[in-house]
């Protein structure tokens, strides 16, 4: 299997630093990354000015490149620059949780979305902000869940959360991550601030909140199709039976 890794907090991130480690297990690595910090970027691309890029020696025999962009960025540069083939996008590990609302504006959970737009795999990986303990105790045995129960044969993206205190494993759906959220004017300019209040997501308790709150470690299937497939065919449905009458 070859691995393209990829993340959103820059290449000098100890969470890629990890990742690079643990990824060499599995396949036939090499890595792209952002040359400088991308958090909450997103599924961003640039496409009014240059990229930058360079090869890299930070990692020692692992192929390596910097990217002045986006993570996005870096997985369509491996596409459609560098052509290089890969079977799958490992991306992180992100220095705090991706969960909830979190993933509409995560450059980690894009990096592995991007990877399926083309036409490949993708797994993001986040942990608590604090620590990478329970990433690196049981980053294998995440592994060895995911291929044994087949789960890449089901969907083409997955999001992966650790908590530093490992229970147990949960796939989990996408919750709703509630911020306290408000802006702070310092030095003339506004910033965005928030903490996040788990204790609200207590009864949705198939969601990926709920489980890293109990010490799970969260693996959420993840669809790059918004379509709301309920509302859909709800609305077909009703427009069909509307120019019946």
């Amino acid at each position: 299997m070859r691995i393209l890794i990829t993340n959103d907090d820059g290449i000098q991130s100890e969470g890629l630093k990890i990742l690079v480690e643990k990824a060499k297990k599995y396949g036939d690595i090499f890595v792209v990354a952002p040359l400088y910090e991308q958090s909450a970027n997103s599924h961003s691309i640039c496409v009014r000015r240059g990229i930058k890029i360079a090869e890299s020696n930070i990692f020692p025999g692992v192929k390596t490149y910097t990217v002045d962009s986006t993570p996005a960025d870096c997985v369509r540069y491996t596409a459609y620059g560098l052509r290089e083939d890969f079977d799958i996008v490992f991306s992180g590990i992100n220095c705090g949780f991706n969960l909830g609302d979190d993933i509409f504006y995560s450059g980690t959970v894009a990096g592995a979305s991007e990877g399926a737009l083309v036409g490949k795999k993708g797994i993001a990986f986040s942990s608590h902000y604090q620590g990478y303990e329970g990433v690196i105790a049981y980053f294998d045995i995440v592994m060895e869940y995911i291929f044994s129960n087949k789960l890449l044969e089901k969907t083409n993206v997955l999001n992966v959360n650790f908590p530093r205190k490992v229970e147990g494993i949960k796939v989990a759906k996408q919750g709703y991550t509630h911020y306290d959220s408000h802006f702070v004017y310092e030095n003339g300019e506004y910033f965005q601030r928030g903490k996040p209040r788990f204790d609200l997501e207590e009864k949705n308790v198939d969601g990926d909140v709920y489980a890293i709150n109990h010490n799970y470690i969260a693996i959420t299937p993840l669809n790059i199709d918004r379509t709301d497939l309920i509302a859909y065919k709800e609305i077909v449905a009703s427009v069909a039976q509307k120019n019946k009458k």
